[in-house]
This record gives C-alpha cells, structure tokens and sequence, in this order.
C-alpha cells in the first residue's frame, strides 16, 4: 500500500482557507464523447465475459486506462486543484450488475494509481494537486424499497454496503488518494454506511484521511430522494465531521442555488462544496447539457461573490472548458469563512 502523503492531507485545509479550491467536472460526460462500443469496453481481458459491459465506465480505468489518463490531465491543465479517481460504480454492489463484483477492489486501486499519476505529474511546489477517491451511491438503497406493492421490501442491506464501501475504500487508499469523497448522495442510509466503513478502514489502518460528504438535490422539493431536506441531511452526517459538505448533481447551478445559500449558513463549522451539473438536460448538445462555459462559471461567480463557496466544480455535462472558466470567475472571491467548532460551542453549546 502506499504511504499517505500527510504533507498534502494539511496542505489541502491550508489552502481552503486561502482561496475557492477548484474540483473536477465530469468523467462521464468526457467519456461519452468517444463513443466506445462494446469492444472497446470489454478490452482483451474481458472479450469473453457472459454480460454487456458497454457503459461500465469505471472498468475503463483496466482496460482503457490512457483514456482515462487522458481526461484527468484535460482537467488539470484546465486549473483543477482536485480530481477525482474514476470510481463512481465502482463498488462490489454496483458492479454486480456486470457480474464484475470480484474485480471492484482491483479497479480501485488502478483507478487511484492513474488519478496518482497524473496530480502527481502535474503538481508544482506552488501548486499542489490532490486525488479524491470517489464513493459513489451505488444502485440500490437501504431507506427505499423497489417494489411499491412492498413498502418494507429492500435490495440491499446497511451491512452489504459497509462491506463494498470498506472494500472499495481499502483499494482507494491502496492507490495513493489522499481525501475520500462520498458523492451523489441520494439516501442517508448508504452514506452513514460509507461513513462507517470509512472510519472503520482509518481505525484499523491508523490513517487518517480527510472526508468530504456531497448530497443530491433531486428536485424543487429541496429534498435528496430518501426525503431528507438539506438541513436534516447535513445534521445526519455532520458527525463524521467532514472536510467539506456540499451538493452536487441533479441541478443547474441556478436551480441549487437557495440550496447551497442554506447550507452555507447551517453548516458553519465545516467548508462549502458546490459542483452542479451544466444547467438541464439537452439531447441534442454535444456534452447533454444546456449551459455553455460561459452560463455555468458566471452562475459559479455569484455563489463565490455571495460568499457560498470553498470548493466548487462541476458534475455531469461539464468539461475541461467549464472548469477553466469557473477557475478564472471564482478566483477573484475570497472564500467563505469557517467558523472555528471550539469557539461556536463557547457561544452556544447546542451547536456545536
């Protein structure tokens, strides 16, 4: 396993207090652009594997790994101080579903060596570039059931998603990442699990890697799916004390807005993280999306002008393109101050 980096791990809070950090945009989107068939997907290794594996994106880093390559050095060089390892899917309950659950430990670690790499490759003494092992939601979960005639039915338990996030976790550190970045949450239940599965890992391995939490706003209800406002969701996590809490997926950015405002305010004690997708879903543009560069950084701007934002990105639609403008809207802003945990508990206990 590689040794953590320890220099990076204090270097990233260091430079949250200095400036807006600047995360990733989309992966996904990045790889549609190349329309690869199912060939291209299955490689040599798995030319004869029993299931389709055409969009498992996250089996790309066995055996398309210079794609992969390829789109974390875009963002880079778009101005990216973070990005994220190609791991969304990548756990033991999600790549069931290509009956490729026995290879979910050895993507992770592959995915964080390419993601390695190319921070590494990229990283000057004034800049240095971080890799954020993604955790994604996984395809089922443990607060909602999938048959509406069965309202107690579920397809996955609290336990199974420990142990594929304890998994996917293990292969992340094994890689080299230096923070955990559990994304698109749609369910609390299965974030508490990677929360759990994370503390766990650091526990037994001594590590101690910093843990960012990002939820999903389904819709204009401003609640995630398993019906939680923001408010309640961040108080569901705020135990694990992240590095950073935030939104991501699902909206534009004009529509996350009063989101982000109200998470801004509740969650003092920790940094912003905000990446929403290029505005709404538009078939007929080339990334899927609506929103030019241009529309999503301008958006970007007023979050960090109103004083929202620590970390900002972008997620599904977005590319090295809109990183780079987001980048030269938000650098201009200071970013949104923290207040210290120890000092908001002199004032009021109950908060802190």
């Amino acid at each position: 396993m590689q040794a953590v980096d320890y220099t990076r791990a204090r270097a990233l809070p260091a430079l949250l207090a200095q400036r807006i950090v600047v995360i990733d945009g989309a992966m996904g989107t990045m790889l549609q652009r190349h329309a690869l068939g199912e060939t291209e997907f299955r490689g040599e290794r798995f030319a004869d594997h029993p299931k389709d594996l055409r969009g498992n994106n996250d089996l790309l880093v066995l055996t398309r790994p210079a794609l992969v390559r390829e789109i974390h050095d875009a963002y880079l060089g778009a101005g990216a101080d973070i990005i994220e390892t190609n791991t969304f899917g990548a756990t033991a309950v999600a790549q069931a579903d290509y009956a490729l659950a026995h290879v979910a430990r050895e993507m992770n670690v592959a995915a964080a060596r390419l993601a390695r790499a190319a921070a590494d490759a990229a990283a000057t003494p004034d800049a240095p570039r971080f890799v954020a092992g993604a955790l994604g939601p996984t395809p089922k979960t443990a607060s909602i059931s999938p048959d509406v005639n069965d309202p107690g039915a579920r397809n996955v338990t609290f336990d199974e998603l420990r142990a594929a996030y304890r998994e996917q976790a293990e292969g992340l550190l094994e890689g080299g990442v230096d923070l955990f970045l559990i994304e698109t949450i749609f369910d609390t239940l299965n974030a508490k699990a990677a929360i759990f599965a994370l503390d766990e890992l650091m526990h037994d391995t001594g590590e101690r890697l910093p843990v960012i939490v990002s939820g999903t706003v389904t819709d204009a209800s401003g609640r995630i799916l398993s019906g939680q406002t923001v408010g309640a969701f961040w108080h569901s996590v705020r135990h694990a004390r992240p590095l950073a809490v935030g939104l991501n997926c699902a909206l534009g950015a004009a529509l996350m807005r009063p989101y982000i405002e109200e998470l801004a305010k509740i969650a003092g004690d920790t940094w912003i993280s905000c990446y929403p997708n290029a505005g709404l879903p538009n078939p007929m543009s080339e990334t899927g999306f609506d929103e030019t560069p241009e529309v999503t950084a301008a958006l970007m701007e007023d979050f960090a002008k109103s004083g929202f934002l620590n970390i900002a990105g972008g997620c599904c639609g977005t590319t090295p393109e809109h990183i780079a403008a987001i980048r030269a809207k938000v650098g201009t802003y200071r970013p949104r101050a923290r207040r210290d945990p120890l000092f908001t508990a002199l004032l009021d206990p109950a908060q802190a």
